[in-house]
């Protein structure tokens, strides 16, 4: 093999590449740490995660269902299902049709936990929108839904 230098088009690439995914690491981070200072006492982003998710749903979901959607391990999100279930925010019962199988559904308490921490964080991510710009923010979204969607196609 010849140590040849790499076409300058994928040099560039690379640069990009890696430019890309240092800032949404950070920006995570940066964004996780902000989420988490202003939600309710008590609430962690992933309890949040999933009322937020289940309060926009009309049915319920497994376990499974949930652990995939948010790409977790099955015992993460029975962690995080058992503390809420604990709070009184989530109802699980057992499927009817399978009795092997758990179902997951908000409960009145988990809609007002969700609406509660939804109007704590929206204030302060509305904040950080008004200070970068809109605009800016807007621009930014079909970059950050494609490269969503091609992570996610890459399991």
């Amino acid at each position: 093999m010849t140590d040849r230098p790499s076409p300058p088009d994928d040099t560039a690439r690379a640069s990009v590449a890696a430019s890309l995914f240092a800032e949404v690491l950070v920006v995570e981070q940066l964004a996780r740490a902000l989420i988490v200072r202003s939600l309710p006492r008590g609430m962690q982003i992933s309890h949040f995660s999933v009322l937020n998710l289940l309060a926009h749903l009309s049915d319920e979901r497994t376990p499974a269902q949930l652990a995939e959607a948010f790409h977790l391990t099955r015992g993460a999100m029975s962690n995080t299902l058992a503390r809420l279930e604990w709070a009184g925010h989530v109802h699980i019962r057992p499927d009817w049709d399978d009795a092997r199988r758990k179902l997951v559904s908000i409960s009145l308490s988990g809609r007002a936990a969700r609406d509660a921490a939804l109007a704590a964080i929206l204030p302060v991510m509305t904040d950080v929108v008004r200070d970068i710009g809109a605009e800016h923010a807007r621009a930014a979204l079909p970059a950050l839904r494609a490269l969503r969607e091609r992570l996610e196609k890459a399991g």
